[in-house]
């Protein structure tokens, strides 16, 4: 991944994943590009499409016209995991910032400009959407869901006192994860990077994860057994790095 920003460059990319979300992706894109004209953000939109056999990747392509030159569009052979797909996305941005965020409105498009903003106005490398400090939640979710969402976050405070280190929502400076290499697959690439990366600082800013009403989770058994992988790597890792890392947590917003 280069970290140069060519001419004319947006100041956002946000990556969305897909996978089966034809119900809801244009939508949700129309969404994120309001929300960003809103907050006068010049942004892009790159959706990562894992094959989806219900027709995802075509709806997007019919709207990449529409938003052009701010909506890309990146078709992989196969469901390969979504921390690649997160990955790839990255290499395809052009803005200096990158994001990522669900493609099922779990994270709400209209954080987005409060998030950029807490990056730029902290000076921070990262700022993660943390459902985990004051003025965050999770609504709709089955109480199971919950309790396993937040063991696995406190699993990973030995790593990282942020509070929702698997948190799915999250900006990160594209020059900061130049050259880095994951190796985990699946769903908490945030973790990953915030270990792999030459992270210096980092701000958590509330939201409300709303899980999602139409369609399914992508959340299964395997997922969650990878985690456990993934932080025994990750823990083997604690020596060579997180030392002068500086922490912020955002209030509620009023």
């Amino acid at each position: 991944m280069s970290a140069s920003t060519p001419p004319g460059a947006p100041a956002l990319s946000i990556v969305i994943p897909t996978y089966n979300e034809r119900t809801r992706i244009a939508e949700l894109i129309g969404a994120v590009f309001a929300e960003m004209q809103k907050a006068h953000v010049d942004g892009e939109v790159v959706v990562v499409d894992d094959n989806s056999p219900d027709g995802t990747g075509a709806i997007v392509d019919s709207l990449v016209p529409v938003h052009a030159p701010r909506l890309r569009a990146v078709h992989r052979a196969g469901k390969l995991g979504l921390g690649t797909a997160v990955m790839e996305g990255f290499m395809a941005a052009t803005a200096p910032v990158v994001g990522v965020m669900d493609a099922d409105f779990s994270h709400p498009p209209a954080a987005l400009p409060r998030l950029l903003h807490a990056l730029s106005s902290r000076g921070a490398d990262v700022v993660i959407g943390s459902r985990y400090i004051p003025g965050g939640d999770a609504a709709n979710w089955p109480r199971s869901r919950l309790l396993l969402s937040k063991l696995a976050c406190v699993l990973a405070r030995p790593l990282t006192p942020v509070r929702d280190a698997t948190s799915g929502f999250f900006l990160i400076k594209r020059s900061v994860i130049e050259g880095v290499t994951i190796r985990a697959g699946g769903f908490k690439i945030c973790l990953e990077l915030l270990m792999r990366s030459p992270v210096t600082s980092v701000v958590e800013v509330p939201y409300v994860f709303v899980d999602r009403t139409i369609g399914k989770s992508k959340m299964t058994t395997r997922e969650a057994l990878g985690y456990f992988s993934q932080l025994w790597t990750l823990f083997r890792l604690r020596g060579t790095s997180r030392r002068g890392v500086r922490y912020h947590r955002e209030a509620p917003a009023d």
